[in-house]
């Protein structure tokens, strides 16, 4: 046996899991910093919405917890946990990958996207305290496409 018969498809599915977990918290560190830039404006001049303008930086942050959901499964059920992923083959490997990607490209690229939204409603929140709550309907609509993301990696993962 060779290192890569024995480690390739382990290696391969540790780079895509591991990939979209990175992919997913650089972009949710992206998109909370953008809203937490909006917000901290909105605090200077009115300290008692700090409830509200937190609620709104905190969703862009959820696709980095999808992310580390979908790099768990991954792991777990490549048999890392338990021991048994070892001589796992490269086909396997790349199937485990390959199903971590519409998670990796979906958070990634939702939650800055999903930043972006929550700053305005932090200026709606500015403007129109009793309609902050629109803001966050908006940004939900955003974050319904990074939840079908995690949706396609997690049915792609259970059917490996």
């Amino acid at each position: 046996m060779s290192f890569f018969s024995d480690f390739g498809g382990l290696a391969i599915g540790f780079l895509g899991s591991g990939i979209c977990a990175g992919v997913c918290c650089a972009g949710s560190a992206k998109g909370t910093g953008i809203a937490g830039e909006a917000g901290t404006g909105l605090l200077s001049e009115d300290p008692s919405q700090f409830a509200k303008v937190m609620i709104l930086q905190v969703l862009p942050g959820t696709q980095g917890l999808y992310g580390f959901v979908v790099w768990f499964l991954a792991i777990l059920w490549m048999g890392v946990l338990d021991g048994s992923a070892v001589g796992m083959d490269v086909a396997t490997g790349l199937q485990f990958a390959c199903a971590c990607i519409p998670m990796a490209i979906g958070g990634g690229i939702s939650a800055p996207a999903q930043g972006r939204v929550a700053a305005g409603s932090v200026n709606l929140l500015a403007k129109r305290p009793n309609d902050w709550f629109k803001g966050v309907m908006l940004c939900a609509i955003v974050e319904f496409y990074a939840i079908l993301s995690l949706l396609a990696s997690f049915i792609m993962l259970s059917r490996i």
